[in-house]
């Protein structure tokens, strides 16, 4: 954990307000148009910088801070500052040395499926101004397991942990799921630092009933018998997390921990996007898709705090959900959550808030 002794001064760095001010004037034009468009069309800009030795030096000089002092140990893996990106903004690893350059310490690829998805139709992405929030119907469209692993194959940048989160396909029935995932697991094990199971996305239908106790064990105690296998096979231990939703309620939610615990898992992501809508204003709010976004800040963090509860510390939490600054970033550390996780933010805050939230908690540790 990072350690929060010294200084409370969260002073901004004036460079820092300088870029999110540029880029809310960009935001002006980027949100007159289409969503899906824009996310595309940033992937392309960042694998084209990404594949540029200047442009790479560049985008680390401008956003990619110093932090030492930032470090953290999770789940086994050594993590040089806390924040990650979060899966679904490149699920097919087209842009990962780019995402490098903007300061993470981790990226989440995916959700991955065995074979290539279009997902739901379009449109799919709607932002919510009003709410600085965003919904989404994607449904898990992906290039597949093959187009994913390939990208991988040609190198990943150096000094980034890179976790890879896997879905079943929205073809394959319930009570096959496990196929899916147990073929995605040794797929990516030579080639993941930890695996991400997303068993908590709202926009493929019956996925969240595998967060019930009796199937999440069954599948979990599937995943864990074939990591022995391949820890055996390879000499390689790879941390398996398992994403979970902000909609379960408290008894749901302590199935749910029980059976990650029982399995012997490294950790939970908390949380996914949520069907909830209270308090929206936007005319957008009736859209069917999982939220993500300012709305859903509390209610990620209060899942954080209830999970370091049940689970005594023992378990280390990624939290992800509404965090816009490093204030946001601070209430999930200070709940229980090793790492956090960004998405939505970047898409209101823009590329400079990766190195602004860490700035932050760095002038908290001073």
């Amino acid at each position: 954990m990072i350690g929060d002794q010294g200084s409370l001064s969260n002073k901004p760095n004036p460079h820092s307000l300088e870029k999110v001010t540029l880029y809310q004037s960009f935001r002006f034009i980027l949100f007159h148009l289409d969503p899906e468009q824009v996310h595309n069309l940033t992937l392309r800009l960042l694998a084209l910088a990404g594949a540029l030795p200047p442009i790479r030096a560049w985008l680390r000089r401008v956003f990619a801070p110093q932090t030492p002092g930032l470090k953290v140990r999770a789940f086994g893996l050594d993590f040089p500052n806390p924040i990650g990106m979060a899966a679904g903004f490149d699920k097919d690893g087209r842009a990962i040395h780019g995402l490098a350059c903007l300061g993470f310490g981790h990226l989440e690829l995916g959700t991955v499926t065995p074979h290539p998805q279009v997902g739901n139709p379009r449109p799919r992405i709607f932002r919510l101004p009003e709410d600085q929030a965003v919904i989404n119907r994607m449904g898990f469209s992906n290039a597949g397991a093959e187009t994913l692993l390939q990208n991988l194959r040609r190198g990943r940048p150096p000094g980034v942990v890179m976790g890879v989160n896997i879905g079943k396909g929205a073809d394959t029935p319930l009570e096959d799921a496990v196929e899916d995932y147990l073929a995605l697991l040794k797929t990516f094990y030579p080639y993941a630092d930890y695996l991400a199971i997303n068993v908590s996305s709202p926009n493929t239908i019956g996925l969240r009933r595998l967060q019930s106790r009796e199937r999440l064990e069954s599948l979990l105690e599937a995943l864990s018998v074939e990591r022995s296998s391949l820890h055996v096979a390879s000499g390689r231990w790879v941390p398996i997390l398992v994403k979970l939703a902000p909609d379960l309620n408290e008894g749901e939610l302590e199935d749910a921990v029980g059976a990650i615990v029982s399995s012997g898992m490294d950790g939970v992501i908390a949380t996914n996007t949520t069907i909830e809508r209270v308090g929206l204003r936007s005319q957008r709010r009736e859209e069917i898709g999982g939220m993500s976004g300012a709305p859903l800040r509390d209610r990620s963090t209060e899942i954080v705090r209830r999970i370091q509860q049940l689970t005594n510390g023992r378990l280390p939490i990624v939290g992800v959900g509404g965090v816009f600054g490093s204030e946001d970033a601070r209430e999930k550390l200070d709940a229980g959550a090793a790492l956090v996780q960004v998405y939505t933010g970047l898409v209101y805050r823009g590329p400079g808030l990766v190195r602004e939230i860490l700035e932050g908690l760095r002038s908290r540790n001073l």
